[in-house]
């Protein structure tokens, strides 16, 4: 027997083709309507987002990136309003000083700073440790602000939706679907905030952003040299290769001996003899230095617990607790530990200390409904995952409630979070996107069995089926219904699939069915799945 052909090269009719041009020629015309003028360099460029969408774009995606990379430090938070001082001070001599600036300081130790569109900024704990004086906090803050106030992370979506629409108008002309990628571990619209915080500058961004950070320096008073010795700090960095500082700061902002040079004919442009507050900015990060060895202990017990020594990891976090035990992260490495070693109950205690000094991180919510579900608490465990979840939708949590969910009885309720969940490309998407293909299968068969249909060896009329899920499937059975070529049945079948498929594997049988009048081009079927049954 023939096996049917599953692949087969699609035509392109001639109108989709025209449709394709015609989208091309009016996104072109939209193009020639949206230019505008760049409000820092005075230049003429393209803007597709308006100043009131990058503002709501800001404001959406702020408490997501900041959850997504530590959460506010609270631990001093007169530290944090000293941050926000200076950088108001270099918003308000910005070009465009109406954005509606916000300045956070993340409790990461990870070296880095990042800017959203609207004036939406953040600095790690991490990097302020690295600063000599207020003047290097200027330079940083001023480079931030710079992103946000020329448009640069605006300027970087636009040209997403410029490749878009290209990508659109290939996709009707080619038929096919062009999805994109989504975050590891974030889903939904918190995934949008992961990506902008992580997209990188072009090399004419980036001296751009140095220029006018110390333009804006310069303007509020701070000595733009500083720039220079802050650059100069970054490249000696850059060339020891340190771990933190690469997969930090040096990945979206590269630094390089031609920063250096840029930096310096700059300051040279510039009034010379401004402040550098290195002793205010001392007593200002006081707190951050005295706890930085209790940080070191944790970034430690961090990296002991992914090599799966939680008895290191426990260790570790019990010394930074005695150095500082105000700080929330090292009572959760705790929780973390002690849910590694088979102790739930302990850690519903330890994400609970965590909580009760730092209420607004997802992390210590969504731990502790982890363990509690460990515990069969399901009512607290929920509770726990969806507040998480409120603050930082995770793949993570989401399939643990759609775990949940399942458990009692709600099917659909765990369709949904299974679905989200399996957006993620990691371990736990994977698993979601089993779960979800399970309860899917008796439900909309059609979305994971693939079906086509041929002649077989002796003429009759055959099936072939390949296995679209991610699960083994025991067995399918498919219905037929022949017609000829006026639309008059003549035939049904119903043929079983009584054969194990793993994804991807393909199966076919003959039907008890001919074509009409021994003719296949006067024949018209419909098949359609009847019941999946997937291994459990």
């Amino acid at each position: 027997m023939h096996r049917p052909n599953l692949y087969s090269r699609a035509v392109v009719p001639r109108n989709m083709r025209r449709s394709a041009v015609m989208l091309a020629a009016f996104a072109a015309l939209a193009l020639l309507s949206a230019c505008a003028t760049n409000p820092v360099t005075g230049k003429q460029e393209l803007h597709l987002i308006s100043q009131s969408q990058e503002i709501q774009l800001g404001q959406k995606n702020y408490p997501f990136a900041q959850q997504s990379q530590g959460g506010q430090y609270n631990v001093d938070p007169a530290l944090s309003r000293y941050v926000s001082q200076v950088g108001q001070r270099l918003a308000r001599v910005s070009d465009r000083p109406d954005l509606p600036y916000e300045f956070v300081v993340l409790n990461n130790s990870v070296p880095n700073a990042w800017a959203l569109p609207g004036g939406k900024i953040a600095v790690n704990r991490g990097l302020l440790l690295q600063l000599h004086n207020e003047a290097e906090l200027a330079a940083v803050l001023g480079h931030e602000i710079v992103h946000a106030a020329a448009r640069h992370g605006a300027q970087a979506m636009e040209r997403g939706m410029l490749t878009q629409i290209g990508i659109t108008a290939l996709g009707v002309a080619v038929a096919r679907d062009n999805g994109g990628a989504q975050s590891d571990l974030i889903v939904g619209a918190a995934a949008v905030g992961a990506q902008l915080i992580s997209s990188t500058y072009s090399r004419k961004d980036e001296l751009q952003a140095d220029h006018f950070g110390m333009v804006y320096m310069a303007r509020a008073g701070y000595d733009p040299r500083a720039a220079i010795e802050l650059q100069k700090t970054f490249v000696r960095l850059a060339n020891d290769k340190r771990q933190d500082w690469l997969s930090g700061l040096f990945a979206s902002h590269p630094p390089s001996s031609a920063r250096v040079q840029a930096n310096i004919r700059t300051a040279e442009s510039l009034p010379q003899g401004g402040r550098l507050d290195a002793a205010s900015y001392k007593t200002h990060i006081s707190v951050l230095r005295h706890d930085a060895k209790a940080y070191e202990e944790y970034d430690k017990g961090r990296q002991a617990l992914a090599r799966g020594d939680s008895g290191t990891a426990l260790a570790l976090a019990n010394k930074a607790i005695a150095i500082e035990p105000r700080e929330a992260l090292f009572y959760a490495l705790r929780g973390d530990a002690n849910l590694k070693n088979g102790r739930p109950r302990q850690a519903v205690d330890n994400y609970t200390d965590a909580i009760a000094r730092n209420a607004q991180f997802f992390y210590y919510y969504q731990q502790r409904g982890i363990a509690e579900q460990s515990l069969n608490d399901a009512a607290a465990a929920r509770r726990d995952l969806q507040r998480g979840a409120a603050l930082l939708p995770t793949a993570k949590a989401q399939y643990a409630l759609g775990t949940l969910a399942l458990q009692g009885g709600q099917r659909q309720a765990a369709m949904l979070h299974f679905r989200e969940a399996a957006n993620a490309k990691s371990d736990v998407g994977q698993k979601a996107a089993v779960q979800l293909a399970r309860l899917e299968l008796t439900q909309i068969p059609e979305k994971y069995i693939e079906l086509r249909t041929g002649l077989s060896a002796d003429g009759h009329i055959a099936i072939a089926i390949r296995n679209r899920s991610p699960v083994k499937i025991n067995s399918v059975t498919v219905q037929i219904a022949a017609y000829d070529a006026n639309g008059r049945p003549f035939g049904e079948d119903r043929v079983r699939f009584a054969v194990a498929l793993k994804p991807g594997e393909i199966a076919s049988r003959a039907t008890a069915l001919r074509p009409a009048g021994g003719d296949p081009r006067q024949t018209r079927v419909k098949v359609q799945v009847i019941s999946v049954t997937a291994q459990e």
